[in-house]
Parts: structure tokens; C-alpha cells; sequence
């Protein structure tokens, strides 16, 4: 198969400044997606979308190529993850090169294991999905949440407050780790397929604990 890897890292952070190149027991946070990436043997080129030329460099480092720098406008915090996959598609189509299928794999995944890619990947070859993430389960039912306004707790879903937590309808989010797709559709909203991942296999990293976590996670899943 012809696939390709896109690997999305802007320069700016603003919670963990130039967190995409941060140390993560002492390599580049985005080298393990590369590495990752390049234990995936079906992927025909490894790219890196980014505006700012030290995470260019370090990625060039690590076996992934830059063929064209990010645009300006798809370089603030406003852009979104589908306006940054959809521009290096567009741009690939310019210089007239196509692929089969392509992972968005972010750059602050170093959980990502090599048989989730690749459960993924199946997944969306079963041509019952336009595309497939690995999601993880709340570990408490959202229908009971609770709002909090001036120390004062509420059920937002007041319906629920009686029902037993094992009675109601598991809920999941977003990984936040990798995106299959057909290079023809992009990152379309209908048809999004899914499988479930643990918590220990996923970590978001937005603050410097998060950060920890993930380390930590880290070396318990490779201990």
C-alpha cells in the first residue's frame, strides 16, 4: 500500500513552551511518532507539517522529511487539526502525488504502541469507516456529572441523579493520538469508526503534570 504519514507540530505552545520538542526521558517529545511511524512499514513517506525550522531540523533528524513549511494561516491556535491535514493534502495533490491512505499521527503521543496503529489501520481497510481513532472510556459515567457555581454542586443531567453509575450507557473521548483516513476524503466528518484503548495507553498533554504522567505511564508501560 502507498500511505502516508503526516506528523502535525506548530513552533508555538503555550502552556509547555515548544512542547512538541520538549525532552521525554531525553529525546525529542516528537521523535517517538516519528519512530513509531517508521515501525510501520506501510507508510511510503513520514512528513512533518510545521511552521518553525528547529522542529523541522529534529524531525529531518529522526528520518521524517519536511517537503513544504505550514501557512501562516494554518499556523495559529486557531487552526484546527482537519484545516492542517487538509492543507498537506491539497498541497500533495499540487505537486501531483497521491496516496492510498494517510495517519495523522500528533507529535505528543508517545503511548502510541505499534499493534494500536496497526489495529487501527485494519479497521479502516474493513471498508466500514471513512476513518478510525482509538478513543478511551470516561472512568465515571458523564451523565452524572455535576456543575460547580459558587461552591454550590449541581446534576446537570438531574434525570440521572437516582440512576445507578452501572446502569448507564458507557461514554468514551478521544485519544488524541492518531487518525486513519483515505487520502481521497480527508479527515470527513461521516463514518467515523473507533476502538477502545485504556487509560494507561493514553495521556493528554497540555500542563506539566500532564507531562509527568505521561512519563510516568511511560516507563511503566516499558518497564
Amino acid at each position: 500500500m502507498n500511505n502516508l504519514a503526516i506528523i502535525p507540530a506548530r513552533g508555538g505552545s503555550k502552556r509547555i513552551p515548544r512542547k512538541n520538542i520538549a525532552l521525554f526521558h531525553g529525546k525529542p517529545l516528537i521523535s517517538y511518532s516519528i519512530e513509531l511511524a517508521k515501525k510501520f512499514n506501510s507508510f511510503t513517506e513520514i512528513m512533518v507539517s510545521t511552521d518553525d525550522t528547529e522542529i523541522a531540523d529534529i524531525s529531518a533528524e529522526y528520518g521524517a522529511t519536511v517537503p513544504f513549511m505550514r501557512s501562516d494561516k494554518n499556523s495559529d491556535h486557531f487552526a484546527t487539526l482537519a484545516d492542517v491535514v487538509e492543507e498537506v493534502i491539497s498541497s500533495y495533490k499540487e505537486f501531483g502525488k497521491s496516496f492510498d491512505h494517510v495517519c495523522c499521527i500528533l507529535p505528543t503521543a508517545p503511548l502510541i504502541t505499534l499493534g494500536n496503529l496497526v489495529k487501527g489501520y485494519d479497521l479502516l481497510l474493513s471498508n466500514q469507516y471513512n476513518s478510525v481513532r482509538p478513543v478511551v472510556r470516561f472512568s465515571y459515567p458523564i451523565q452524572r456529572a455535576l456543575s460547580l457555581r459558587d461552591r454550590m454542586v449541581e446534576f446537570i443531567y438531574p434525570e440521572n441523579a437516582k440512576v445507578r453509575s452501572q446502569d448507564l450507557e458507557a461514554s468514551y473521548h478521544d485519544a488524541g493520538q492518531f487518525y486513519w483516513m483515505y487520502f481521497k476524503k480527508g479527515m470527513i466528518n461521516a463514518g467515523r469508526g473507533g476502538f477502545e484503548i485504556s487509560e494507561m495507553e493514553a495521556q493528554d498533554i497540555d500542563t506539566i503534570d500532564d507531562f509527568k504522567l505521561a512519563e510516568l505511564k511511560f516507563s511503566l508501560l516499558n518497564s
